[in-house]
């Protein structure tokens, strides 16, 4: 047994896990980070292949990214300003909108988004200017409601965010309805949906809006890649007296006496700690970690309840050619078809897509001097399309979190191939001759996920983003068990980059008892600036500084 004593334990390193880490241990908490994958980042990790190539597994772009902006304000805190440099994609269309016969570059900012919106849907003008209307006087109150406290008041809410109460927890596609938007103009608004993975039926108003609003701040992509956000705040945690552990997998919660008192992993070692944070899934961290033994009869059946998102399948090459020269900075989003609620009604109803939707990025064009990503006259280029969760498509019975071995499973492979033939063909229309290119080639389906980072039904998102889903009906970071804390994609601070990151931010908060984003607003800086590796430091490699 480990006898050391340590004031917080987290288990897992997503960017929720790792901000939380940073925040506590920056703020004189003895911070263990344990996390079973042999890198740390989770969804935020990359990975490298033949010694050329180098692939994001979740970070492709992030808004609000500007000076004072959302993710640059959570690094300010914990003594990273300046220390992640964020490189902006084409402000003219940083996403790349393609339908049969149509094509819409979404710009930065409303009202350019706005007018361009109009210039294409000119017979929908009256109805998008509704629909904007409300997307943005609902965010205007939301904003307001929270700086002003009335978030908190219904009577006040009443009175100052009426729009925020009647259209914020129905449906995009009633708001769509109401308005009577046209099929085309509503594809394209909900293209990017794919960033949640969600129909349009199922999500709030105010879901799709504050997505749309975090991107047309700004759309961006770390200087050096992925792997630098996790990579800068292991060396937070590790120069503030902390420590970050791979191949450490948690087996168990220790609860004694009602409350957390640390956990023990899969080889027998136990860790004391009277905090413990889990960033790791939250049916798993609930259900195995503590277990039903430990939570009352509704926290059980709450949990049972969720739904998670639609997972993801990916496709990654290396191609021998440079796509600067075929693409702009830009993003693709892709689809052969306008009925955006069909395509996501066949993957709840368990079938692979025949005409997969399409999300097309590539690292080398958004960061083309980070020589690591791709050598010279080379590209990697991910594909990714949302698929049904069920085992039975991809011929699984227990998943690799319970330890089946799924890999030379021919069923597994064929539908694996096919998918990702079918992906490539797709992404074909909007980079012809791609194929030719390809030296490099793999795919990761959510069986993929669920090995390396253990999620229910192998999601990125957490639990979905639904009418019934959103808002309070998420985890608080508190539990009902003293010192048993939660964060990242399933607690009321979303999922996504920056939802993962603020939500760590209100982790720590939670576990300090103080409001550490206000007083980060207030000019605050935790911790000590100068211990941190230097930003000039040519050799600093964030791929080996978070293993």
């Amino acid at each position: 047994m480990n006898t050391k004593q340590w004031d917080a334990i987290v288990i897992g390193s997503g960017l929720g896990g790792l901000t939380a880490a940073a925040y506590l241990a920056t703020n004189g908490q003895r911070t263990l980070v344990l996390e079973q994958h042999w890198v740390a980042g989770g969804n935020a990790h990359v990975f490298r292949r033949r010694r050329m190539f180098e692939f994001d597994v979740g970070v492709h772009y992030i808004g609000d990214c500007a000076p004072g902006g959302a993710i640059p304000n959570v690094l300010r805190g914990v003594g990273l300003e300046g220390r992640v440099e964020f490189l902006e994609m084409d402000p003219d269309g940083f996403d790349t909108i393609v339908y049969p016969g149509l094509t819409f570059r979404v710009p930065k900012g409303w009202d350019r988004y706005r007018e361009r919106l109009v210039a294409a849907f000119p017979d929908d003008e009256t109805a998008l200017h509704r629909c904007l209307d409300v997307f943005e006087a609902l965010l205007a109150e939301a904003a307001s409601a929270q700086k002003s406290g009335a978030m908190n008041d219904p009577a006040r809410l009443v009175r100052e965010a009426p729009t925020l109460l009647k259209w914020g927890a129905r449906s995009v596609a009633d708001l769509f309805d109401e308005c009577s938007l046209g099929q085309k103009a509503r594809a394209v608004i909900l293209a990017e949906s794919g960033a949640y993975a969600m129909a349009p039926s199922r999500t709030p108003v105010a879901v799709h809006a504050a997505f749309l609003d975090h991107y047309l701040r700004g759309a961006y992509y770390p200087k050096g890649g992925g792997q630098v956000l996790p990579g800068r705040l292991v060396d937070v945690v590790r120069a503030n007296g902390g420590e970050v552990r791979t191949r450490a997998r948690v087996e168990r919660i220790l609860i004694e006496e009602g409350r957390a008192a640390g956990v023990r992993l899969t080889t027998g070692e136990e860790l004391r700690a009277p905090v413990v944070v889990s960033n790791a899934d939250l049916k798993r961290t609930m259900l195995d970690l503590v277990g039903r033994e430990h939570l009352s009869a509704e926290t059980v059946r709450r949990i049972e309840s969720y739904r998670m998102a639609l997972p993801i399948f990916c496709v990654y090459l290396g191609l021998d050619i440079d796509l600067r020269e075929r693409m702009g900075n830009t993003n693709f989003w892709y689809s052969g078809t306008f009925d955006v609620e069909g395509t996501y009604q066949s993957c709840y109803a368990g079938k692979l897509p025949e005409s997969p939707p399409l999300f097309i990025t590539a690292a080398t064009v958004k960061d083309p001097e980070t020589g690591r990503i791709a050598p010279p006259g080379h590209s990697s280029l991910e594909i990714m399309t949302w698929v049904p969760a069920d085992y039975d498509v991809w011929r699984v019975h227990e998943g690799p979190a319970a330890g089946e071995k799924y890999h030379q499973d021919r069923d597994y492979r064929s539908n694996k191939d096919r998918l990702t033939d079918a992906l490539i063909d797709a992404a074909e229309q909007v980079l012809p001759g791609i194929r030719e290119h390809i030296v490099w080639k793999e795919a990761a389906t959510p069986v993929t996920q669920e090995r390396y980072t253990l999620s229910t039904d192998g999601t990125s998102y957490g639990i979905d983003l639904a009418l019934d889903q959103v808002g309070p009906n998420r985890p608080a970071p508190a539990t009902e068990i003293a010192g048993l804390y939660l964060t990242g994609a399933s607690t009321t601070s979303g999922p996504g980059i920056v939802g993962s990151m603020r939500g760590g931010v209100g982790t720590a908060s939670a576990v300090l008892g103080r409001d550490l984003a206000r007083e980060v607003e207030q000019g605050r800086v935790f911790g000590d600036p100068a211990k941190l590796a230097p930003t000039n430091d040519g050799d600093w490699d964030p791929w080996q500084a978070s293993r």
